[in-house]
Formats: C-alpha cells, sequence, structure tokens
C-alpha cells in the first residue's frame, strides 16, 4: 500500500478534483499497487512540513489556485524536490514548482505569480496568450525525456483548465535544466517540466487527471505511482 498526499483547497465542482482519486486509483490497479490517498488543504501546511507530509510516498500538488496558502504549496514542493520523493504538479502544481525552482535553482529573487501580483516585476508566471480554460490540445514530447517514455508515442491530447504559464521570459532556463522541458505544444510554448536526477519530479500544464473521469488510467499517473511505490 502506498499513500499520496493530494495537496490543495479541494473543490467537489471541479473536474480535477474530481478526477484525480479515480485516476490514481485506476493507476494503481493496472500494475497492481494499492492505493490511498488524502488531500490536504493548503491552510494544513505550516510549522514542521517533514511531519506533516511524511507519511506519504509521494505528493501531487493539484489545481486550484490562488492557493489558501502559497507559501505552504511551495514549501511542500521544495520538500519533494530536496528529499527525492516523488513529486507531481498539474496546472497551477506546476506553476507553483516553477515558482520553487525559479528561486532554489534559477536564483530569481521573489518570483512572483501575475494571479496573485499582476504588478510584480518578478512575474515568473504570467496570462497565456490565450486561454487555456476547458481546451484540448496536441502535446509533443521531447524525444529522450522521461516523460515521452512514458507516453511511448510522440503526441497526445490533453486537456486544460487554466489561463497562466511560464512567462517567455524566463523559458531559456528550462532549455539549460537541470528542470527541463519535457514537452510543448503545436506553439513551441512549454506544456510540461522534468528534473534530472530526481527519482520522480514532473509538472505539466494540463490536467492528465481528467482521464479518470473517462474511466481510464494515465501513462503519467501510472509512472508516478510506481515512482512511489519504489523506495530510493
Amino acid at each position: 500500500m502506498i499513500h499520496i498526499a493530494l495537496i490543495g483547497d479541494y473543490n467537489p465542482a471541479g473536474k480535477a478534483h474530481q478526477g484525480a482519486p479515480k485516476t490514481l486509483a485506476l493507476s494503481a490497479a493496472s500494475c497492481g499497487i494499492q492505493v490511498g490517498s488524502e488531500w490536504l488543504h493548503t491552510s494544513s501546511l505550516d510549522g514542521n512540513l517533514s511531519a506533516r507530509l511524511g507519511g506519504f510516498d509521494g505528493i501531487w500538488v493539484l489545481p486550484g489556485s490562488p492557493y489558501a496558502n502559497m507559501s505552504g504549496v511551495i514549501g511542500a514542493i521544495r520538500l519533494a524536490r530536496e528529499t527525492g520523493r516523488p513529486f507531481l504538479g498539474t496546472c497551477g502544481g506546476f506553476q507553483h514548482a516553477l515558482l520553487e525552482v525559479a528561486e532554489a535553482l534559477w536564483g530569481v529573487h521573489a518570483p512572483a505569480h501575475a494571479e496573485v501580483d499582476p504588478h510584480a516585476s518578478n512575474a515568473v508566471i504570467a496570462p497565456l496568450s490565450c486561454s487555456l480554460v476547458e481546451k484540448h490540445g496536441d502535446v509533443f514530447f521531447v524525444a529522450g525525456s522521461r516523460l515521452a517514455g512514458f507516453y511511448g508515442v510522440p503526441s497526445a491530447v490533453e486537456g486544460y483548465h487554466c489561463s497562466y504559464g511560464l512567462n517567455p521570459r524566463f523559458a531559456r532556463h528550462l532549455e539549460e535544466g537541470p528542470f527541463r522541458v519535457s514537452a510543448h505544444d503545436a506553439a513551441g510554448d512549454i506544456r510540461a517540466a522534468e528534473l534530472d536526477g530526481h527519482p520522480f519530479f514532473f509538472g505539466t500544464l494540463f490536467q492528465p487527471e481528467r482521464s479518470g473521469l473517462e474511466g481510464r488510467a494515465h501513462p503519467l499517473i501510472t509512472a508516478f505511482v510506481r515512482a512511489a511505490s519504489s523506495p530510493e
């Protein structure tokens, strides 16, 4: 049995929040692994995060920003990155992983999210040129990336519900690594990234959890489950 922390401010009406436990269970069943999950409201991410998250084999930060406790979310992401805990960030979770990495690895002072601070000088997360709210689109995987290996195909169609993504000013950092782009759309805009040298640290702007609403396991979620069941 593995235990996954589902981090986010749970909204029963949200498709991503409806789908996440379902696709997690489907992916676990597809590889013969028992899984349990628990929703952690971001307001609970205060104090000793090592203790708060110590009983979980994987951390999944789900959509729903702005979060009630943005610093707690970033702290949980940092814990996963620094300790090698399997981590997945989808939509808002990916955006906040970019904020954590920008500060810790790119040397960006006080990286900001334009949804929260639209006038910030260091807005690492900025409005998308075209909103992706309830949109589907082709995602093209970078050849040789781990993400491409999970899918086993050069591209896939994924669903979105977001209006924010990486500010193009900072895109070069995802070309240089160690947190590097692993998928883009037809226009070349970044849609996913993965961290070199980490057992499992992935972020996607799209929402793979929506596959659970269609009764399908998802290759990325299946890989996440496998990573959480295989301690280093």
